[in-house]
């Protein structure tokens, strides 16, 4: 872990979303120095799947040395920004640090994100950043350490991560546009960066995301807290940057990354926007063949004629269709497996009683998923979240993700029986 200087002790630090999870790290690391942290964030009340308010955080940030104030603030409300940046001055007498963390996110595609959802994610994530800097600019101007931080990705423009969730990553990459322009607006005057992580970092959120199990291929919170505090002692000189986590702590000295994981040695989850999988783990998962290379298009081998373990469960897959799943679902699903005991399958839900089987369907498939044969016998025993698996590269789909995400849930049914 990258140890507290002190160098922070007396700053004020202005973060939103920071009653949990990555925010509310940040805040206690600094708080360690003896800073003083503005919580803005909305919750008041504790939610019944993510524990935490901007009062139980405030305890736990003075509890390790620094001071809090807790502000109701909703990003998409301009007002309610505006009012605790005044008594965030009033208290401390200034701003130093602002963090960028608050965020929105749906994983959708265009047609099956509502307009409601839509408008969230830019509101909480472009807009409540512009208009969260906006506000703290003039404050930060006259501070000696002068940083803003969006917690947004580096802007990579590889058409795969905005086909599956373009609204998603319209929004996000909004964020990394605010550091773009003001870095440049400013320079001299206030450092502006972003941070993102090179992992799944574990939260309640992430929990929520990826169902539990999901832990052991994340890392901690506090490696975007030390990756933060390394970037709030640099000069105001050091601006435009898109920090990587594990980069910036590469060159603080730290050689091992296993204190930050969460199950250290199991492979670790890439994070959304790079095109890279995080150095300790490529090797490991290489040779596991955790991460297949699919290729698409290309003619798959035959299964043995022996039964493997994907017939095997699509035996049970086939056994335990019924008129009412068929109903429910109204999808034929391709499945493109690689290695062995792959193959071409298939598992249709609209033809009256449903089939599964080997080969093409009968009619065009809603969804065409590619994956090793290994992992879609994981999928479907539970074993591997079909949204971790499409998230790290190991499922590709192709088509309605509505009915991909239908699957899902089926599939959530059928692991009791395999």
């Amino acid at each position: 872990m990258l140890p507290n200087t002190g160098k922070l002790a007396g700053c004020t630090v202005f973060i939103t979303g920071a009653s949990r999870g990555i925010g509310k790290a940040i805040a206690l690391k600094a708080a360690k120095d003896g800073a003083n942290i503005v919580i803005a964030a909305k919750t008041t009340h504790a939610h019944p799947k993510l524990p935490g308010t901007i009062y139980t955080a405030a305890e736990e940030i003075e509890a390790v040395g620094g001071k809090a104030l807790p502000c109701v603030v909703d990003v998409r409300d301009e007002q309610q920004i505006s009012d605790a940046v005044d008594k965030a001055v009033k208290k401390f007498g200034g701003i130093d640090i602002l963090v960028n963390n608050a965020s929105a996110i749906s994983l959708t595609n265009t047609l099956e994100t509502p307009t409601k959802r839509v408008d969230l994610m830019m509101n909480v994530n472009t807009r409540g950043t512009y208009l969260t800097s906006k506000a703290c600019i003039p404050y930060l101007k006259k501070s000696k350490i002068a940083h803003i931080l969006n917690l947004s990705p580096p802007l990579n423009l590889n058409p795969m991560w905005f086909k599956q969730h373009c609204a998603y990553t319209i929004a996000k990459y909004g964020m990394s546009m605010c550091v773009l322009g003001m870095a440049e607006e400013f320079k001299g005057e206030i450092a502006v960066n972003a941070l993102w992580p090179k992992t799944a970092i574990h939260t309640a959120a992430m929990d929520m995301l990826g169902g539990s199990g999901i832990e052991s291929q994340c890392r901690k919170v506090d490696i975007i807290a030390d990756a933060a505090y390394s970037i709030f002692k640099k000069p105001k000189s050091f601006t435009g940057n898109f920090v990587i986590d594990e980069n910036i702590l590469k060159e603080e000295g730290i050689k091992s990354f296993d204190i930050y994981a969460v199950k250290p040695g199991h492979p670790l989850l890439p994070d959304f926007f790079l095109d890279e999988y995080p150095e300790p783990v490529t090797k490991k998962i290489g040779s596991q063949g955790a991460v297949p290379e699919v290729k698409e298009g290309k003619l798959q081998p035959q299964p043995k004629s022996s039964s493997g373990p994907v017939e095997e469960t699509f035996k049970i897959v086939k056994a335990s269709l019924s008129d009412d799943v068929v109903k429910a679902t109204q999808a034929i699903y391709l499945f493109e497996l690689s290695g062995e005991d792959g193959g071409t399958w298939f598992l249709d839900l609209k033809s009256k009683g449903g089939n599964a089987g080997y080969g093409e369907p009968s009619d065009r498939a809603d969804v065409v998923m590619s994956m090793s044969a290994d992992d879609f016998v994981k999928m479907f025993s539970g074993k591997l979240k079909p949204t971790m698996a499409f998230m790290s590269g190991r499922l590709k789909i192709k088509g309605n993700m509505a009915l991909a995400i239908k699957l899902e849930k089926l599939m959530n049914q059928m692991s009791a029986k395999l």
